[in-house]
């Protein structure tokens, strides 16, 4: 096998044979190419050989950019590796090629190819659709499951509490200081419980959202200013902003609730880190995956990306494969309805919402449908 730009970089085995740094790249389960400084493939592993669809000698006969489709996202990744001299990592990549019978999202990471100037390591790992699409029909489940719950407490224990509360009420006159401090613990107490109740209710409307278009970067400058006059405090928010984003079809209301939610988070959880807390509020356009979602009778385009990332310490471990599951939190006064609600108001936008975590970074991902135009208006964009 030829080595990579011909290159006879090795390790030593304990057994003190040298290990060939191909040997190791070919046997890895990520498909893994070199490129030149034109993108010309000069190895691929057999993983890269099965995700393109062609074999090692046709894939060394030509460039990167003839399997890819005009405008995929990948080659300006290439190209900034090439300035910076540094390792990309992008999340959330999607391909087209002419190879792929749909498009195909992506985790790239690139990096400079230490054993040849001007050559690229690049390592493609492939999202699971089905299981992001999988996931939006569990937390829309769960919700249905808060809702039945909301429903039996709003009948069983909202109006008992009401009750409760109006006798204590009655009796705070004609008690001492000492005792009407307990009645107004009560009342204080009866209040939470039916703010809980409240909050599960939400989870009940299913009700269609009375939808117009909306600039998504209104929305997120809203839920900045509220963060950094409240509960962001100190926190250094950075946008990257994509100015061209068209507008997303939805609710404002509802769509500033759910950032807003995505954003205390990130807060509490910066906050929470040694260094100075940092969100990061990042929009893209991506040609979207055409997919059959909650919240869509038919099948839809996803191109919006909606990131919010922060410096946290991390999401648990044990806690990731629940985090949008109905009272699920980290927080030792946490109701665990937050990120429950966040996940139902994107499914009913049509979009899927997703996470990554390790410490010191956490970014959840929005990706939402387009504001499409009818024809002959240019004014008002269809639904």
């Amino acid at each position: 096998m030829t080595s990579p730009a011909d290159a006879r970089s090795s390790k030593t085995a304990e057994n003190g044979k040298p290990i060939e740094l191909d040997l190791l790249l070919y046997a890895l389960p990520y498909p893994i190419f070199v490129l030149t400084e034109k993108n010309r493939i000069v190895f691929a592993n057999a993983a890269a050989e099965s995700f393109l669809s062609s074999s090692i000698a046709v894939l060394k006969r030509q460039t990167l950019d003839e399997f890819l489709a005009f405008g995929c996202p990948l080659l300006p990744l290439l190209d900034q590796v090439r300035r910076s001299g540094a390792t990309v990592n992008e999340y959330g990549v999607e391909m087209h090629s002419p190879k792929f019978l749909m498009p195909k999202l992506v985790d790239v990471h690139a990096g400079p190819f230490p054993e040849r100037a001007g050559h690229i390591l690049l390592m493609i790992q492939q999202r699971n659709m089905a299981q992001m699409i999988e996931r939006q029909f569990t937390h829309r489940a769960a919700a249905r499951t808060v809702s039945g719950m909301a429903a039996v407490l709003a009948h069983e224990i909202k109006n008992p509490l009401s009750g409760i509360r109006g006798a204590a009420q009655l009796l705070e006159p004609a008690l001492s200081d000492e005792d009407r401090a307990l009645t107004q613990l009560i009342c204080a107490e009866t209040d939470r419980i039916r703010n809980l109740v409240d909050r599960m209710e939400v989870f009940g409307d299913e009700r269609p959202l009375a939808k117009e278009p909306v600039n998504i970067h209104d929305v997120l400058n809203h839920v900045r200013r509220l963060a950094e006059t409240g509960f962001a405090r100190g926190i250094r928010f950075i946008e990257d902003y994509d100015p061209s984003l068209p507008f997303v079809p939805g609710n404002r209301d509802k769509l500033v609730q759910a950032f807003l939610n995505l954003v205390k988070n990130a807060a509490e959880a910066a906050g929470e880190g040694a260094d100075h807390g940092r969100i990061i509020l990042t929009t893209k356009f991506r040609p979207g995956v055409r997919l059959s979602v909650p919240g869509s009778n038919s099948r839809v385009s996803l191109p919006l990306l909606i990131q919010v990332e922060d410096n946290g310490n991390g999401v648990p471990e044990h806690l990731r494969p629940h985090l949008f599951d109905p009272f699920v939190t980290t927080k030792h006064n946490g109701t665990g309805l937050g990120l429950a609600l966040v996940a139902k108001i994107i499914g009913d936008h049509g979009g899927i919402i997703e996470y990554d975590s390790e410490p010191r970074r956490t970014v959840f991902r929005v990706l939402l449908p387009l504001q499409e135009r009818k024809r002959g208006d240019d004014q008002n964009p269809g639904e």
